[in-house]
């Protein structure tokens, strides 16, 4: 049996896209807490926190030939707030929180706060 293995050329958008917000929100002060963090409810892409709370952070990666936040749908909000929900319980959270979305364009970053 004869198997190849591939390497990916270029990392996936998305994932790079995540990488580059990150990457902001730690020169932002913030603390990367988690990534891609998953539940049964839905996925949070990033995790962090400043002092006075925690940042649920979408990701999104655009062309820029569209609106990248008509990407985050009602039903999306819904699984991010019942992941976050479960993160929060799970964890004995007491901290405020917010959710955020970080739109990469070209290497180019807008940090929207309190989306929801």
């Amino acid at each position: 049996m004869f198997f190849k293995f591939f390497r990916r050329a270029k990392p996936l958008p998305g994932r790079e896209a995540e990488e580059t917000a990150a990457r902001f929100l730690e020169k932002a002060s913030l603390k990367i807490i988690a990534r891609n963090y998953h539940s049964r409810f839905g996925e949070i892409d990033i995790i962090a926190e400043d002092e006075n709370a925690l940042h649920f952070v979408e990701v999104k990666a655009t062309s820029g030939n569209y609106d990248p936040l008509e990407r985050i749908t009602p039903s999306k909000m819904a699984k991010i707030a019942k992941t976050i929900e479960y993160y929060i319980l799970k964890n004995d959270i007491k901290k405020e929180y917010q959710i955020d979305a970080m739109i990469v364009t070209n290497g180019n970053i807008e940090w929207i706060k309190n989306i929801f």
